[in-house]
């Protein structure tokens, strides 16, 4: 029976590691805190990790040892696996439940069983980390012994997959608006340099901009970017003559 007490402590220190952080720096740290939490808190669990899916190819992390991260990457090369289903094909549920690698569940994922089985884990739990943009991943617990995890356990693991989401979804809006601000900031500094050398105004600067990209088909801010490397290549010329 899960200690709700205990649960609702690990929940909340980790609450507060993310509210205490200011830079994305500290996602993988913070991520790594709960899947430990998690490893520690649910009924059954002896060790766990994050996989993690980006263009096709499956990462292991923060894994809490070194045969998790073989045998998360073993579910990417072979392309089957419990964190596989729960990353690309998941239950209504999001949560993948594998009673007995060497019983029943033998069979569900061919391959990768008789590996699972060979590292010393009898079942897993794999529960999606839906952050609703590119980055997918799943938070799999790995148990030495065969149906380690009763319906508490499976509960438990779920509200920590729900936190590691919420981590996830932040950091990925992290990402995108400091690509927003730095795309921001290249078109500033590409308008300025035209000003400069044209004799025009910030208006007709970016529509400059906004005619070379359509020529020449590359995105605004890849224009910008050249225009701006090409400025301080130029700069850094003139200061050796």
């Amino acid at each position: 029976m899960v200690d709700h007490q205990e649960l609702a402590v690990a929940l909340r220190r980790a609450a507060r590691e993310l509210t205490g952080k200011r830079s994305i720096r500290d996602l993988d740290r913070t991520l790594a805190e709960i899947v430990a939490a998690a490893v520690a808190t649910v009924d059954g669990a002896d060790a766990g990790g994050i996989s993690m899916t980006e263009d096709g190819e499956v990462t292991s992390r923060n894994p809490t040892s070194g045969s998790i991260t073989k045998l998360d990457r073993l579910q990417g090369d072979l392309h089957e696996g419990p964190c596989v289903t729960a990353i690309e094909d998941p239950p209504e549920n999001g949560t993948v439940v594998v009673r007995d690698f060497a019983g029943a569940d033998a069979d569900r994922w061919p391959r990768f069983t008789p590996h699972v089985v060979d590292a010393g884990f009898r079942s897993i739990v794999s529960c999606e980390l839906n952050t609703g943009g590119r980055m997918r991943a799943a938070l799999n617990l790995y148990a030495a012994g065969p149906d380690a995890f009763d319906r508490d356990a499976l509960l438990t693991a779920t509200l920590f997959a729900s936190q590691a989401a919420m981590l996830l979804y932040g950091s990925e809006q992290a990402q995108y608006l400091q690509r927003a601000v730095d795309s921001r900031d290249l078109i500033g500094q590409a308008k300025g340099i035209l000003v400069e050398r044209f004799g025009t105004d910030g208006d007709a600067a970016f529509q400059m901009l906004v005619r070379s990209s359509q020529d020449t088909n590359m995105k605004l801010v890849d224009v910008a970017r050249w225009l701006v490397e090409e400025a301080v290549a130029r700069g850094a010329g003139r200061s050796t003559d």
